[in-house]
């Protein structure tokens, strides 16, 4: 057995070394060598959980590293030794010592801390480490992605609870760094094999559900390929034409977006058109256009479901266009229009051009991001959370009244994209014109829209804020603007609701004597604490200031003209306050309305029902407990 595993040992290294021969020079190639004979020393004693020799698992992220991402000499060298200082005796001094201060760099990145080192969590503390080795270099993440991606390949050896941390770990931070930096191919089997190990009875299922929608549909688009193939060949256009099926988590997430179960989820499947862009000295996007109009002479567009990602790139690089097309057995079909160079620049992402400009380029879309999450004073479980935000799946691109182009999450709202802008312009927001059309700020935003905020410096950011916001930059402005307002003396109770100037009563928490909970004096809550608690009942100063405390008003009256006008003028200029809501319903000429609005105290509220109530016509106004 031995002797077979060194035979394949030996196979599965030179084929590394072929690989990167063809790219590197003679002086790297022995410093390549070099590194697995070290490795496969410092790793002989150890097996993996197949009881496969250990040094399979580094040889093969390097071949992830040498093949599949194409990188250089540098890390595929440290995929050979990711694992010698985590596990072996040998130290980081070790390995520059042999491999140069580069080579260390890497291998220190993506080397777990000593437990008794964390500040976080051994998780989150490698992340963070990650992250900020990204702020220079990104080619340590690409070495941890190649050692995830081969972790998560070789899963199914581990028990079911190793399965899924190590899934849950790979679906929620790996597969969405992966896509953020282009790595299409890498995000999307990181994305399934996470599926699979996480719910291996819904990915089954989708699985063959898949397997049969292939089936099915086969004739019908195996002719519609043809017939693109044979339009483009009247053209004298040159392209690969295929069907590509969705994955299963691709599908599994629309279903659960859409609310849709397989078989009426649209699109499962698209028609993707690779044409090669060297044969023809026009640009990208003129080639591109040009299928586009010999595809839509030839059969019907979808209105409106043409999409330009050539001119407006997603976040992660990917570039196509995108159309909606009806085929002879009438059902519309998705169709990607891309060139050879964009499918080769949505797999490698990054690495797609190994160049010392490109890779600044990435690291800058990174850096401003990474330094604000690094700023972040949060020690709790909220901070994964956003840090996952600020690498979020989809993005949408949305623009400022002067054509500036601003690039959020999917479902961000305008709070997120004023914050985007400014801080100042997030914390005063009160209201915005999405393509001219009023909207509150809370509006989610579509791709394309065109936002306009207007600011009030009386309007802050309120606690129901984060329920809005997505972005990591929104919510820590948000969090930070009410972390500075200080906290109220005492909480109030949910079921009375009491203002200040009522008769109340202060109530402490048993367990904890700072905390106190104001009631009504005849708040059924209280009374039923005080009968428990009564050492904890307590007199307390609920005085009024400048906080509004919401309230609803019914009003009965006779039905008249100018009625409603007589009732608004009465709270918003006689009391200068805000109505909330306002419903009405008049039946026979006796009107019921429920006015909605926020007073300072009780003695304030008592004021304005006095006035509602000498309004000529109304009957009745008493205060209900709907709020």
């Amino acid at each position: 057995m031995d002797k077979d595993f060194e035979n394949v040992i030996r196979e599965r290294a030179e084929h590394v070394f072929e690989v990167m021969a063809k790219r590197v020079s003679q002086e790297d190639m022995d410093r390549i060598r070099a590194a697995f004979e070290f490795a496969r020393a410092a790793h002989a004693p150890q097996k993996r959980k197949t009881g496969e020799p250990y040094i399979l698992h580094p040889i093969a992220v390097a071949n992830i590293a040498a093949e599949e991402l194409m990188l250089g000499a540098n890390p595929v060298i440290a995929c050979f030794l990711h694992d010698v200082v985590e596990d072996t005796d040998y130290t980081i001094e070790d390995i520059r010592d042999r491999f140069g201060d580069d080579v260390a760099f890497l291998v220190k990145v993506v080397t777990k801390k000593p437990t008794h080192d964390y500040v976080l969590s051994k998780q989150l503390d490698n992340y963070r480490q990650l992250l900020s080795s990204m702020q220079f270099d990104i080619r340590a993440i690409l070495v941890k992605l190649a050692d995830r991606l081969h972790n998560m390949r070789t899963l199914a050896s581990m028990k079911p609870e190793k399965q899924m941390k190590i899934a849950g770990e790979t679906d929620y931070f790996y597969a969405p760094l992966a896509n953020r930096l282009g790595l299409y191919n890498i995000k999307t089997e990181l994305e399934n094999l996470s599926f699979r190990y996480r719910c291996p009875d819904e990915y089954d299922e989708i699985s063959r559900l898949i397997s049969r929608h292939v089936d099915v549909n086969r004739e019908n688009l195996e002719l519609f390929r043809r017939q693109i193939e044979e339009a483009l060949d009247a053209a004298g256009i040159k392209a690969r034409v295929y069907v590509d099926y969705r994955r299963p988590f691709s599908l599994w997430r629309k279903m659960h977006k859409y609310g849709d179960d397989f078989n009426h989820l649209k699109y499962r499947h698209f028609i993707e058109v690779v044409f090669d862009e060297s044969q023809s000295p026009l640009s990208e996007k003129q080639q591109a256009m040009k299928v586009y109009c010999v595809l839509t002479d030839r059969f019907r567009e979808k209105h409106c479901s043409m999409s330009n990602y050539i001119d407006s790139p997603k976040e992660n690089g990917y570039q196509s266009i995108h159309v909606k097309l009806l085929p002879d057995f009438g059902r519309w079909q998705e169709v990607h229009i891309s060139s050879e160079a964009m499918i080769r620049q949505s797999q490698l992402g990054c690495v797609a051009e190994r160049t010392e400009s490109n890779i600044k380029m990435w690291i800058e879309k990174f850096r401003k991001v990474l330094h604000d999450t690094f700023s972040s004073t949060k020690r709790d479980e909220g901070y994964m959370e956003d840090i996952r935000s600020a690498f979020y799946n989809d993005d949408i691109q949305v623009f400022t009244p002067k054509g500036e182009q601003i690039i959020l999450p999917q479902n961000s709202t305008v709070l997120d994209f004023a914050y985007e802008v400014h801080t100042g312009l997030g914390d005063h927001a009160k209201y915005a014109r999405i393509n001219s059309r009023l909207e509150p700020v809370t509006c989610k935003l579509r791709r394309g829209d065109v936002i306009q905020i207007f600011t009030d410096e009386a309007v802050h950011p309120q606690h129901d804020w984060l329920d809005y916001v997505h972005t990591f930059k929104a919510r820590k402005a948000v969090r930070r603007f009410l972390e500075s307002v200080p906290k109220p003396e005492f909480c109030r109770c949910t079921e009375c609701n009491p203002i200040p100037g009522e008769e109340v009563i202060g109530i402490r928490n048993p367990h904890d004597h700072s905390d106190i909970t104001i009631h009504k004096r005849d708040c059924r809550v209280a009374i039923s604490k005080a009968s428990s608690y009564g050492e904890d009942v307590e007199s307390v100063d609920f005085r009024a200031d400048s906080t509004l405390y919401p309230v609803t008003l019914m009003v009965r009256a006779v039905d008249r003209r100018h009625l409603f006008i007589d009732v608004v003028d009465c709270i918003t200029n006689t009391f200068h306050l805000f109505v909330d809501s306002f419903n009405t319903t008049t039946e026979h000429n006796i009107v019921i309305c429920h006015i909605r609005f926020g007073v300072h105290s009780y003695m304030e509220l008592r004021s304005i029902i006095n006035h509602i109530s000498d309004i000529d016509g109304v009957d009745e106004v008493r205060r209900t407990f709907d709020n």
